[in-house]
């Protein structure tokens, strides 16, 4: 499974890319139809401390799931994300 990994106005240092990849592949393994995966790391321009946002893009056969979400730091973006995306994955599998 293929895993882009894009961020927006800044670099993204390596330990961060593997934490948003090692997070990325425990969730794959909950559907066989999981084509590739898109993460579109941002900074929000305001005051708040919370101004990371992660956007995670799941391609499935059929349809894409999408969570977005903004915390403090992008780790707590990426586990929140990824949490909502466990939920549709879990939906998703109830429709089939």
């Amino acid at each position: 499974m293929q895993i882009n990994i894009n961020s927006v106005h800044f670099k993204a240092d390596a330990k961060l890319e593997e934490f948003i990849r090692s997070k990325v592949q425990k969730i794959s393994k909950l559907n066989d139809h999981l084509i590739g995966t898109d993460v579109t790391l941002k900074l929000d321009n305001t005051d708040k401390p919370e101004n990371k946002i992660a956007e995670i893009r799941l391609k499935i056969k059929g349809n894409d799931l999408l969570s977005s979400k903004q915390c403090r730091t992008f780790e707590e973006a990426t586990d929140s994300a990824i949490d909502a995306l466990r939920k549709q994955l879990e939906k998703l599998k109830d429709k089939h």
